[in-house]
């Protein structure tokens, strides 16, 4: 079998990764560290007032996670603490700030050791604030390119977004970036998206309200507002992907012309790990993971989704194996001596770290393997434990649908108690504010996860399988991405879905 080359390409390396306290920092810093311990440094930009609470940081929220139990195995305690002190360098900065916060002479060598930058930093609520969103997806962006341009020694540039940065799109999607100023307006009208105007206005509109006494109570609602409003003014359906959007427009801007390769992998929904280290570990609420637990406890009686659509996921081991390739393979060759020219590099290329295309998973999939786990194991349903029978979660394929249901069984029900709690007082008080909790949380549920429940693309993944296929074999079976080596009714049930309840509900 021909040699591995991607845990070589990582040896004597130095390595800064943004948002390294999220999912998938937390399993790419495990990987590197697992198949290459002799990595040179891992920078690790953490928010933290001084370099004590940063470390401190990193240990709880990185290191000390399950995660790295078999990194823990394989050197023994004091092996792997000796590798993490000499290879990890948790640093106090903020990716809002100019070189991320760090200054003097940490500033400088890490500069110098840089070979390797992955940003994964992002605010992923989907209606974020508008400033905050822009300063983490967006800014942050920008001080991540003017700290790169600080490194002689950098040799690529791979940039974490999301597949969902193409709006709602139909059809075929192809790996394509996006063109700076470019929207997803289709109704002909003549916009063209600037980045710097849209900094300037989340700004003014800012302190337009700070100046307001009346406003200032709002502020936080009236910045949701406005990101919202500006993402639907180009296209994009919420803060979140807009923003990812604008993010990288900016990278591009930023590195056009220089002489360092960029990568932009734009994964789907990510899942649970599949293979290693730790099958179905899971850190918060992934997008379908909010049907899962809304049955768990009981609280969800309906869905705005097509069973019949498919559900784009991905196992995180599998993207995190993808950013590595993909690392690996686009890593320029050292700086050329003096007076020699490095060649550009063509533009960004984008990989679509998805299963639409080559291995579909419906959400009926979801659905079977669900009614089967939980009916194998009712303990894990409130209510079902004690001999109860657990409700049904009922899906509806269409708006129009779900909003009649809703109405039916909720609103029409709502009033009928709102008036007779009058009528008696308030002795209705409690179920009336059962129900009406009950109808928010369906409701914000779908406003969040509903769009991506009817997504109709599906996402081309030439550049992923094209990657894929120049692998040497030992680096296939150590760096899997491959979708169509999912069986997703066996993942769902016997690792997924167990992993949520085990990780997420405890």
């Amino acid at each position: 079998m021909e040699e591995a080359r991607i845990p070589g390409y990582f040896k004597n390396k130095g390595i800064l990764i943004t948002g390294s306290t999220g999912f998938l920092g937390k399993i790419l810093v495990e990987k590197i560290l697992r198949v290459q311990p002799d990595v040179k440094r891992i920078y690790l930009p953490v928010r933290a007032p001084d370099a004590e609470s940063a470390k401190k940081r990193v240990e709880t929220e990185v290191i000390g996670k399950e995660l790295f139990g078999l990194l823990r195995e394989t050197h023994g305690k004091e092996g792997f603490q000796s590798l993490v002190d000499d290879k990890v360098v948790p640093l106090a900065g903020d990716i809002g700030h100019e070189n991320f916060g760090v200054e003097g002479a940490q500033l400088a060598q890490m500069t110098r050791e840089i070979n390797v930058i992955v940003n994964g930093a992002a605010t992923t609520n989907f209606y974020e604030r508008y400033d905050v969103a822009l300063d983490v997806n967006v800014m942050g962006v920008r001080h991540m390119c003017q700290l790169a341009r600080q490194c002689p020694n950098l040799e690529v540039i791979l940039h974490v977004s999301t597949a969902y940065v193409v709006g709602e799109r139909q059809g075929v999607i192809q790996e394509r970036a996006f063109k700076h100023g470019e929207t997803l307006r289709e109704d002909g009208a003549q916009l063209r998206l600037d980045v710097d105007a849209e900094l300037r206005l989340a700004r003014d509109y800012q302190r337009q309200l700070a100046g307001d006494d009346a406003e200032q109570k709002n502020e936080r609602k009236a910045m949701k507002e406005l990101g919202l409003a500006r993402a639907r003014e180009f296209g994009w359906p919420n803060t979140y992907v807009f923003t990812k959007a604008l993010g990288e427009m900016t990278l591009a801007q930023e590195l056009a012309g220089g002489g360092v390769p960029v990568a932009i992998v734009r994964p789907s929904i990510i899942t649970s790990i599949h293979k290693d280290p730790l099958p179905g570990w899971i850190e918060g609420t992934r997008t379908i993971d909010a049907i899962i637990i809304g049955y768990a406890k009981q609280n969800l009686s309906c869905f705005l989704a097509d069973l019949d659509l498919t559900m784009d996921v991905i196992p995180g081991d599998m993207v995190v194996n993808a950013m590595m390739a993909a690392a690996a393979a686009h890593a320029s060759p050292p700086p050329p001596p003096a007076g020699q020219q490095r060649v550009p590099p063509p533009p960004p290329t984008v990989y679509h770290a998805t299963s639409s295309l080559r291995n579909p998973a419906p959400y009926a999939v979801l659905y079977r393997t669900g009614i089967r786990y939980f009916s194998a194991h009712p303990r894990g349903v409130a209510g079902a434990g004690a001999g109860g029978r657990a409700r049904p979660v009922r899906f509806f394929a269409t708006v129009a649908g779900f909003t009649a249901y809703m109405v039916v069984r909720y609103r029409l029900p709502l009033e009928l108690l709102r008036l007779l709690n009058l009528l008696l007082c308030g002795l209705l008080a409690r179920p009336c504010a059962e129900l009406r909790r009950r109808y928010a949380f369906v409701m914000r549920l779908v406003g969040l996860y509903g769009p991506f429940a009817l997504f109709r693309g599906v996402f081309d993944d030439a550049n992923v399988e094209r990657l894929r296929l120049a692998m040497a074999p030992a680096d296939r079976a150590a760096f899997g991405f491959d979708p169509k080596t999912l069986d997703w009714d066996d993942y769902f049930y016997s690792i997924h879905i167990p992993g949520v309840m085990k990780h997420v509900l405890k």
